[in-house]
């Protein structure tokens, strides 16, 4: 989510190394995109969490979920800041509060999903992606961070995972937040969203063409950190 510095350029540098990690939900991409950050000493966009943000806002807004022109416009106004906390962990604020505890409820994930099939909401968040590539370098995770976003990063890695397992991860994550959930439920809401992202008509979640593809189902956070490192030592 926030990069190593919170105040970005107005202007990408194209010139910048890309580390793009993309896969389906509960992959585990944000926890080892991060990790690969601050190995590396670079910024990290957690692209869905600005697509989050689009949508808590849609829902404390009441807008439809296919209100286009309203989605895109808020798309490209809403007022989202990242922050690193004291502790170290990534913070998003949104008109000036901190709402990184609501972005990872089930609704606003699920919601997410549905405002992300609009190419007006991409087009949106587009350029505000492209401006966390600053020097030294970008990792930055998502869904099509290696197909539109960067299309020209460095390294890009196709994480996956089979759905039980992102069903248990995320399960895990949210009994351990003190968040009530049910794994049937989330293992049927996790392939629902695959299905919406993998056959939106725009930008669907697939691995590029020169991805390297990684199931991460029997690997560790650090195996998988390990293996993405010593790529990039051939890549950057």
């Amino acid at each position: 989510m926030a990069g190593k510095k919170n105040v970005l350029s107005m202007s990408a540098d194209k010139t910048t190394p890309v580390i793009t990690i993309d896969g389906p939900s509960g992959s585990g991409k944000g926890t080892i995109s991060r990790s690969i950050a601050a190995q590396l000493d670079f910024h990290f966009l957690d692209s869905g969490s600005l697509y989050r943000a689009v949508a808590l806002a849609s829902i404390n807004r009441r807008l439809a979920a296919d209100d286009i022109a309203a989605l895109a416009q808020l798309a490209a106004t809403v007022p989202v800041q990242f922050e690193t906390g004291e502790s170290g962990e990534a913070r998003v604020l949104l008109g000036g509060q901190d709402v990184s505890r609501e972005l990872r409820q089930e609704e606003v994930g699920d919601r997410a999903s549905r405002v992300a099939v609009h190419a007006a909401v991409r087009d949106a968040l587009l350029d505000r992606q492209r401006r966390w590539r600053q020097p030294p370098g970008l990792v930055a995770d998502g869904r099509d961070m290696g197909t539109v976003v960067f299309a020209n990063a460095n390294l890009k890695i196709f994480l996956t995972a089979s759905a039980e397992i992102r069903a248990q991860r995320r399960y895990k994550q949210l009994i351990e937040k003190g968040i009530s959930a049910n794994i049937e439920g989330l293992l049927e809401d996790i392939r629902e969203r695959d299905r919406r992202d993998t056959d939106r008509a725009v930008a669907a979640l697939k691995p590029a063409p020169d991805a390297v593809t990684i199931d991460s189902s029997a690997l560790t956070i650090e195996q998988v950190v390990t293996k993405v490192l010593d790529l990039s030592k051939h890549r950057l």
